[in-house]
């Protein structure tokens, strides 16, 4: 296979939290890695020269939650379509979550996701692997076969695993193969039925709540579990000030875990849900205004250390349906930098701060290739420019399905171009 061109980043300002690197200068990209940085560089003869002035030139985003739907649910998305949107907001990684048809629990079905996404994907894609098989709860996947088929973590996302026993044997067989454990926190014994946070606007709405205890009761306990085993355990989708609570204390406990947000948990709240709008329905739902803000200074100290956008298409026949039938999920990929940036503005995030989230922390939290711009490392590379006005338009969206929470907002910046082992594989037409 013939190398990509030599690609000459000139006079961005480069941003690189694993080092710490917030300066003015060049970025060569050459055989798919990273050959030098900082400074006025020479480009070899034949590279492609960009001018970066006026931009930020950071390590590709990487996201750890995501539902590329293949196989099984491609009317909804493919990897094809799911990693183009994911190039198109920046990203140069993306975890795939378990819960396909059939569900990501043996190694045939990692293997094939793997293989299609090396044909067709814009970026790379890091298989996450059921913790029981068929996410039903009842015994134990194979992790070693998982692991050694590509899988970085296992997951049974969309299904909690309710048998603390079960979780408790799934941590500890987990550790053995340095696989990190990724929670979803609900106890369905309060959450069942619900469709919206339970609150006075549900009852506004008419609509059946879900109380904010019914994450914080679980994550509880699957960080309780965490401590008795000593796994690697990373929260999904933290929604609510509980769980922070929660987090924070077993973080002080010395305990290896971490947690997640989304970008629609930062930007809306319960409130938003306000005309029964079905693209704002998502599990966990959409919170207090309190809530938002305690996830907001969560992500910005790090207690909450990373981004994940939970990226999660659905067509018009699971969402143009009333509130209470149509399916959780919204999308995200294309996205999230946008409502990054929002926080970047508001001066609660430094840029730093934001590419430390969106990049370096998921790339240290699941041991991944990428997050930074060491020389060497790969060129996986996304350029930002963050005062790129632009309105959420579902039909121009690269993602198959059009069940976004932003439809119309305005967002304050966006990627430009996305570099992925060297090969542009998005690059934002003037």
């Amino acid at each position: 296979m013939s190398q990509p061109r030599p690609i000459l980043l000139k006079g961005g300002r480069l941003l690189c939290p694993a080092s710490g690197t917030d300066e003015t200068g060049d970025l060569l990209l050459e055989r798919g890695s990273i050959a030098a940085l900082g400074g006025e560089l020479e480009a070899p003869a034949e590279a492609e020269i960009i001018d970066c002035t006026d931009k930020w030139v950071a390590p590709g985003l990487i996201d750890l939650h995501v539902h590329l739907r293949e196989p099984g649910q491609e009317y909804k998305e493919d990897i094809a379509s799911g990693t183009a949107a994911a190039a198109a907001g920046g990203f140069t990684a993306v975890c795939s979550m378990p819960n396909t048809e059939p569900v990501n629990d043996s190694a045939a079905v990692t293997e094939m996701i793997l293989e299609r996404a090396r044909k067709a994907g814009s970026c790379r894609v890091y298989p996450v692997g059921a913790i029981t098989p068929g996410l039903k709860g009842k015994a134990l996947s194979q992790m070693a076969e998982l692991k050694d088929a590509g899988c970085v973590a296992v997951s049974d996302d969309g299904h909690p695993v309710s048998d603390s026993r079960l979780l408790r044997r799934a941590m500890e067989y987990a550790s053995g193969f340095n696989l990190p454990v990724i929670c979803h926190s609900e106890e369905l014994s309060l959450s069942a039925g619900g469709a919206m946070h339970e609150g006075p606007m549900a009852t506004a709405l008419g609509l059946p709540g879900i109380p904010a205890e019914a994450e914080v009761a679980a994550v509880e306990r699957d960080l309780t579990l965490a401590g008795l085993t000593g796994a690697r355990v990373h929260i999904a989708h933290i929604s609510c000030a509980g769980s922070v609570a929660a987090l924070k204390r077993a973080q002080e406990a010395g305990w290896a875990v971490s947690g997640e947000t989304a970008p629609h948990y930062l930007a809306l709240c319960d409130q938003d849900v306000g005309n029964y709008d079905t693209h704002r329905k998502m599990n966990p739902p959409l919170r207090s205004a309190a809530d938002r803000e305690a996830v907001r200074q969560a992500l910005a100290s790090g207690v909450i250390e990373a981004l994940a956008t939970d990226h999660a298409p659905h067509s018009v026949l699971e969402k143009e349906l009333e509130f209470g039938f149509a399916a959780f999920g919204v999308t995200g990929l294309e996205t999230a930098l946008g409502i990054m940036l929002e926080l970047v503005n508001e001066h609660l995030l430094k840029p730093l701060a934001m590419i430390d989230r969106m990049s370096a922390a998921p790339a240290r939290l699941l041991g991944l290739p990428g997050g930074s711009l060491a020389a060497g490392g790969p060129a996986d590379v996304v350029v930002i420019d963050p005062k790129a006005i632009w309105y959420v338009d579902p039909v121009n969206m690269r993602s198959k399905s059009a069940n976004t929470a932003f439809a119309g907002r305005r967002m304050p910046g966006r990627a430009v171009l996305t570099v992925c082992g060297g090969k542009v594989t998005f690059r934002l037409e003037a």
